[in-house]
């Protein structure tokens, strides 16, 4: 037999294949990252091929910062972004730029408070800094004050009867306050991991007491679509969002004691050596990771609480938006409905 003879059927298969989903006919789907360790969920997918599974061709395109997403989410030119949650995410929604939050990326919760006040070490020894109500007068250094960072040191202020301009902030990348804490540029930082535990490591800041109790569960990071994905490719969205939680839960089978130590750990450490800038293994097992909600729940208290910091600051343009404007869970939903609750093996 030849292959002409074959290729008749090919074609029919090929079409039938098209039709159903299958490898010839993979959505796809544009996905912004800033090569982040809260964006694990995505990575794990990807690695271990849950998205190819569902159909979904994941291409992923790199910023600087989530910021710098919400242009082309807004415009369409892309369907998948996630950041920390900001004054400029409700602006930008309350400007009609077409977004949505979708489920959670990273949260800091009890044993998981992979965003922490540091404050450095020769501030600790000398007894300059003994508790938050120390940090007044200080420069510290924030993601932006526009972010839930800030909202963290405002939080650690009230509770030392301190007010947010009783300390003198200072905007700064996460890599950034490793250095400022060498040079002394700074006194004290709202630092994400891994910089916290390299700072610790390299003997220049310390972790201080106090930070378990800031928050039950503070949302700092989420999942965001564009409305253009959400509303025309409604199926590919699901689609996502199943390999998302799919992952997002192998994830959480590796969280033990507050550290990357569970069930398939040495799979979530080699994706995260593969996939951020941090080559290391040993840091990811030392550092302190980020929780992440197994059904892709977004926490609605915590996000008006960061909201209303941010209004008091006046950051926000419409005073009636409420988180809730902002939140979809409708996807999430969907696929909990299909997977069923998540439980811890």
């Amino acid at each position: 037999m030849t292959l002409a003879r074959f290729r008749p059927f090919g074609l029919a298969l090929a079409c039938l294949m098209t039709v159903s989903g299958g490898a010839f006919a993979q959505t796809k789907v544009r996905v912004g990252n800033v090569n982040t360790v809260s964006d694990i969920g995505i990575y794990i997918a990807d690695k271990k091929g849950y998205f190819k599974a569902e159909g979904l061709d994941v291409e992923f395109i790199a910023f600087n910062t989530a910021a710098r997403m919400i242009a082309p989410l807004g415009a369409g030119q892309l369907d998948v972004g996630g950041g920390t949650v900001s004054a400029g995410l409700y602006n930008a929604f309350s400007r009609k730029i077409g977004i949505r939050i979708v489920a959670d990326k990273g949260s800091s919760r009890p044993g998981y408070n992979f965003s922490q006040i540091l404050v450095r070490k020769d501030l600790a020894e000398s007894g300059r800094y003994k508790s938050f109500k120390d940090l007044k007068g200080m420069k510290v250094a924030v993601a932006a004050v526009g972010t839930g960072n800030a909202a963290t040191l405002n939080q650690a202020l009230k509770k030392a009867g301190l007010k947010f301009g009783d300390v003198d902030t200072i905007d700064m990348g996460f890599p950034d306050h490793l250095i400022a804490y060498r040079n002394k540029a700074i006194d004290a930082g709202v630092t994400n991991e891994p910089t916290a535990t390299l700072a610790v490591r390299e003997g220049v800041a310390v972790k201080v007491d106090g930070n378990e109790d800031l928050f039950e569960n503070h949302q700092t990071a989420v999942l965001l679509y564009s409305d253009d994905f959400a509303k025309t490719k409604p199926e590919a969205a699901t689609k996502f969002m199943r390999a998302y939680i799919r992952a997002v839960r192998d994830y959480n089978d590796a969280l033990k004691d507050g550290a990357i130590a569970g069930k398939g750990a040495d799979d979530v450490i080699a994706t995260l050596v593969q996939y951020t800038n941090e080559k290391d293994p040993q840091l990811h097992r030392t550092t302190t990771p980020a929780a992440c909600n197994p059904d892709g729940t977004v926490d609605i208290a915590s996000l008006e609480g960061d909201l209303a910091f941010f209004k008091e600051m006046k950051l926000i343009e419409d005073a009636a938006i409420k988180s809730t404007d902002v939140v979809d869970n409708s996807f999430a939903q969907r696929v909990v409905q299909e997977l069923g609750s998540y439980k811890k093996p």
